[in-house]
């Protein structure tokens, strides 16, 4: 076996086993719900998310971002992390069962994006920064497209997602987290305009895009405001 096609296998998606889910489930516990109660976290709108696949789409300002997205419900949620995560064996195949999705950063990483469509199409929500990497300020960065070509392609609603005061709890640089509130909104979904066939032009694309990026900064904004 090459050491290609070893990366490949060692790299699949992990299934929606009943296994995995109590891995996600498990560390959800102790992880998670340690990180919220540490924090005072607090989350509204919870009553915007639909049943089903959806892609969460949160601004993307710290490290613990990730776990912070799983307070938003029970059910094991699905994300994308950057592929040198995976050079373990070991923590590479609990990454995997815990439900990330290797992604090569950099240039567009086709496998990736086939591996969200297929958790998309599975009934399966994905969380999916649509900054990129992580951003610091008060602003919301320039948006990739991934969020809503996939929205589109897969069918499925993008919710947009504020998180205050993560920044000011694991800034950039820090070996830990402080003690800080944080305060989490989750907006309501909305669908990407498509031409038929679940395929959307740039301009509908673009419109999406433009539409997220607005309820973004304007769910940060109130959420930077109930931990200020």
């Amino acid at each position: 076996m090459s050491d290609g096609e070893k990366q490949r296998i060692e790299t699949k998606p992990g299934r929606d086993t009943r296994l995995n889910r109590m891995l996600y489930g498990f560390f959800r516990q102790v992880v998670s719900n340690s990180l919220r109660i540490y924090t005072r976290g607090t989350v509204e709108g919870k009553e915007n998310l639909p049943g089903g696949a959806f892609i969460l789409a949160p601004v993307h300002r710290s490290y613990i971002d990730t776990p912070i997205s799983s307070w938003v419900q029970l059910r094991r949620m699905r994300y994308l992390g950057k592929n040198s995560m995976w050079k373990n064996e070991l923590l590479g195949k609990l990454f995997t069962a815990m439900g990330a999705i290797p992604v090569h950063r950099g240039a567009i990483d086709r496998e990736a994006l086939k591996r969200c469509l297929q958790v998309l199409e599975s009934g399966q929500p994905l969380v999916l920064f649509p900054e990129g990497e992580r951003k610091d300020g008060a602003k919301v960065q320039p948006l990739l497209d991934g969020a809503a070509f996939l929205a589109a392609k897969a069918g499925v609603p993008l919710v947009p997602v504020g998180i205050g005061g993560s920044a000011q709890a694991m800034p950039r640089g820090a070996k830990f987290v402080y003690p800080r509130r944080v305060h989490v909104i989750v907006g309501k979904p909305f669908s990407v305009e498509t031409s038929g066939r679940s395929r959307a032009t740039r301009e509908q694309l673009g419109v999406a895009t433009e539409r997220l990026y607005g309820e973004l900064q304007q769910l940060y904004d109130a959420a930077q405001a109930r931990v200020s």
